[in-house]
């Protein structure tokens, strides 16, 4: 009997035929099984998986109000940026894009501790090892990769052109 929190890939899950015998390790179950507390049955229960969010105390959870007070914030201050270049426009250029640099600083930071700011940063972090397991092409197979196109698409041209030549040959010659 399982219990929470443990999962199996072998009740009832058929191997994958893209993925049998290459070794692949094999895929936890969908739904992990529980069972009943207080109940007078040891029957199990399908129970679904429970989320990071949904494991998090309710007092590690921001609150909603507190996060759209947040992007208010963030609109007004985008909103000064706005007014503000408009109302300084006879200041120096210097003096106002530094202005709005620092705004736009702010507002980030703002971002930044609203819920949906900190899933955008750890997205971005996410992204950002990805792009260094990346195996870049040297620079030789960039340019024979180039060349290759850049021939095919003269190619294409060369048949399209070729091929409206004769179909416009063909109807004027139907048409007279």
């Amino acid at each position: 009997m399982q219990v929470w929190g443990e999962a199996s890939s072998s009740i009832g899950r058929a191997a994958v035929s893209k993925t049998a015998g290459w070794g692949f390790d094999s895929l936890l179950a969908c739904q992990t099984r529980q069972t009943k507390k207080g109940g007078a049955s040891d029957s199990e229960v399908d129970m679904p998986r429970q989320t990071t969010r949904e494991i998090r105390p309710e007092a590690d959870q921001p609150h909603p109000i507190l996060d759209r007070l947040k992007w208010l914030a963030v609109a007004a201050i985008v909103g000064a940026g706005v007014f503000g270049n408009w109302y300084f426009g006879e200041q120096a250029l210097l003096n106002r894009v530094l202005a709005l640099v620092a705004l736009a600083v702010l507002a980030g930071f703002v971002v930044l501790q609203t819920e949906r700011g900190r899933a955008m940063w750890d997205l971005a972090k996410e992204a950002r090892t990805e792009i260094r397991r990346v195996v870049w092409p040297t620079r030789q197979e960039t340019t024979q990769t180039t060349f290759m196109v850049v021939l095919l698409v003269l190619l294409f041209a060369l048949v399209l052109w070729g091929l409206d030549s004769f179909l416009s040959w063909l109807v004027s010659s139907v048409i007279g």
